[in-house]
C-alpha cells in the first residue's frame, strides 16, 4: 500500500492535536467588554461588545473558517496538492489563510481591489496567493471570479464557499452563541450582529433563541449598496448566501457608512479599537438600547480598527 504523502500525515497529526499543540487552540472565547458607559445608555440598560478582534488572525472569521478547514480535513475534501479557494473582502481570507498556514495547505483568496492594504498585506505575510477582483464589482466580483477559477479546475481546489457552507453557521452556533450565554449569566435580551455571509447572526442567533426564546435578534445592514462597510452586504443587491434567511431576524436597521465610523472612533475614544462593521453594529445597539427602560444588549466587535487606521485618521 502507498504510504500518505508527508503533507497529508502532517494535517492529520495536527487535526488530531490541534487543541493542545496549535494556534487554532486560541480560537474563540473571547471577552465581552462593556460599552454601556460610552454610549450613554438609558438606567436600567446595559450593552456589551464581543471583542472578536481578540482571535488570532484578528477578527470573528477565525471561527468558520477554522470550522470550514476542519470539516474538509475530515471529509477527506483536502487531500494532498488541493488549495483552499475562496473569495473574501479580507477578515475571511486571512482566517483562512492562518488556518491554511496551520496545517500546511496552500490557499489563494480573491479579494476586491478595494479592501484595505493592511488585510492584502496580511494576507500574503500568511503566504495567501491573491487573485485581485475588479474594485467596482465589491465581494460579488470576487465571487464570480473565485467560481470561475474553481469550474475551470476543479480538482485543484477546495471551494470554501463561506456564503453557502453550513459549518460557517454550525461554528457560531457551537462556540459564539453558547460563550454569550455564559458571559452573561443567560440575562440577554437583544442580540445584534450585521450580515455579509450572515453566519454569524444565522449560527449564534439561533443557538441564542433556543435558550432564550423571547430574545430579539438585530440585524445590521449598510443603507446604500455603493457603502464603505468592509464585511457587511446590502442583501438587496447582492449575491444572496445560501446560509442567509432574511426573515430570520427580529428587526434590520441600515446604517450609514458615516455612523459606522463615527461610533468607531466613539469606540476608539473610550479605547476600544473596533473595525467599521463594529461600528454599525454599535450605532445599531445605541438605537435598540434609546428604546429600552431595561435589557441586556451584546453586539459584535467583528474585527479591530488596525485594519482600517488610513480611513479613520485620514480626516
Amino acid at each position: 500500500m502507498k504510504r500518505p504523502a508527508q503533507g497529508i500525515k502532517k494535517r492529520r497529526f495536527l487535526l488530531r492535536n490541534q487543541m493542545r499543540y496549535n494556534v487554532l487552540s486560541a480560537i474563540g472565547n473571547t471577552p465581552l467588554i462593556d460599552i454601556t458607559e460610552v454610549l450613554g445608555a438609558p438606567k436600567g440598560v446595559r450593552i456589551f461588545g464581543k471583542a472578536e478582534y481578540m482571535n488570532p488572525g484578528g477578527s470573528v472569521k477565525d471561527r468558520p473558517a477554522y470550522y470550514i478547514v476542519t470539516d474538509a480535513l475530515r471529509k477527506g475534501l483536502l487531500e494532498a496538492g488541493k488549495k483552499i479557494l475562496d473569495a473574501t473582502s479580507g477578515n475571511m481570507g486571512i482566517g483562512l489563510a492562518l488556518v491554511a498556514a496551520a496545517y500546511g495547505i496552500p490557499c489563494r483568496l480573491v479579494v476586491p481591489g478595494n479592501i484595505s492594504m493592511e488585510k492584502q498585506k496580511t494576507l500574503k505575510l500568511l503566504g495567501a496567493e491573491l487573485t485581485i477582483s475588479n474594485p467596482l464589482e465589491g465581494i460579488d466580483g470576487a465571487i464570480k471570479k473565485a467560481r470561475e477559477i474553481y469550474q475551470e479546475n476543479p480538482e485543484q481546489y477546495f471551494y470554501a464557499n463561506q456564503y453557502d457552507n453550513p459549518a460557517n453557521i454550525r461554528a457560531h452556533y457551537e462556540t459564539t452563541g453558547p460563550e454569550i450565554i455564559a458571559q452573561t449569566g443567560g440575562k440577554i435580551t437583544h442580540f445584534i450582529a450585521g450580515v455579509g455571509t450572515s453566519g454569524t447572526l444565522m449560527g449564534a442567533g439561533r443557538r441564542l433563541r433556543e435558550s432564550k426564546p423571547n430574545i430579539k435578534l438585530i440585524e445590521v445592514q449598510p443603507d446604500d449598496p455603493l457603502h464603505g462597510i468592509e464585511g457587511l452586504k446590502y442583501m438587496e443587491k447582492a449575491i444572496r448566501p445560501a446560509i442567509y434567511d432574511p426573515s430570520f431576524a427580529d428587526e434590520l436597521y441600515r446604517i450609514k457608512t458615516e455612523d459606522a465610523m463615527n461610533y468607531s472612533k466613539l469606540l476608539a475614544k473610550a479605547g476600544v479599537l473596533a473595525g467599521l462593521s463594529s461600528g454599525a453594529n454599535v450605532a445599531a445597539a445605541k438605537m435598540v438600547a434609546s428604546s429600552l427602560k431595561r435589557g441586556t444588549i451584546v453586539t459584535m466587535l467583528p474585527d479591530g480598527a488596525s485594519r482600517y487606521i488610513d480611513l479613520l485618521i485620514s480626516e
